[in-house]
């Protein structure tokens, strides 16, 4: 772990990141990298380069990527596991982390998010505010579960996916890698295709 921090994306999920990074207080200074020249600073911390600069970094900052989509944080954080950058995790305050929870590197855990004991937690996944992962579950890498999202125990949920606000998943559920799952959703049976699926119970359209 370095003293400074990097945050890649300075608007909104970059903007949480940051705030998140602040109140861990384990960086002596946090700042940012974006592509937008017109802008030099957010929140109040300083737009040190663009996000193409990273190997300029790599010796003196943690690097994090603050970027929402998922494919394209995955694209960036590969980019900077190449170039050997050290990646941290950041998990706000006031999370519940249960014991034997494994959280891999780019992950954030936000305000008020729980995840559950024995459960796994892959690279680059987004737990939003308030969502909920209960026992046992595995979350694979680049997934985001959306505010206030409710995992039941043992549930798999595969690379890449999208659990949308409030959406709610029974236990012992196993959703396949590329699925977006929409808002309010309630998923009762395993999803196997890659796609899009919403309503109560969850159908695919």
């Amino acid at each position: 772990m370095k003293k400074k921090l990097l945050i890649m994306g300075a608007n909104g999920h970059g903007r949480v990141a940051a705030d998140i990074a602040l109140k861990m207080n384990k960086w002596k200074n946090v700042a940012f990298l974006d592509d937008n020249e017109s802008i030099k600073s957010s929140m109040g911390l300083e737009i040190v380069g663009s996000t193409k600069e990273t190997h300029k970094y790599t010796e003196n900052y943690d690097i994090f990527v603050g970027i929402g989509n998922n494919a394209t944080r995955e694209k960036m954080q590969k980019r900077l596991e190449d170039e050997g950058n050290s990646i941290p995790i950041l998990i706000h305050p006031s999370a519940v982390i249960g014991e034997q929870v494994r959280l891999e590197i780019g992950t954030v855990v936000m305000a008020g998010a729980v995840i559950n004991c024995c459960s796994t937690i892959g690279k680059g996944c987004i737990i939003n505010t308030g969502a909920t992962i209960d026992h046992d579950s595995l979350i694979d890498d680049y997934v985001h579960i959306s505010p206030g999202a409710n995992l039941a125990g043992a549930v798999k949920v595969g690379k890449g996916s999208w659990l949308g606000i409030g959406s709610i998943v029974v236990n012992n559920i196993n959703i396949t890698s590329y699925c977006n799952v929409g808002a309010g959703a309630v998923v009762v049976k395993d999803l196997t295709e890659a796609g899009t699926y919403i309503g109560v119970p969850a159908r695919r359209v």
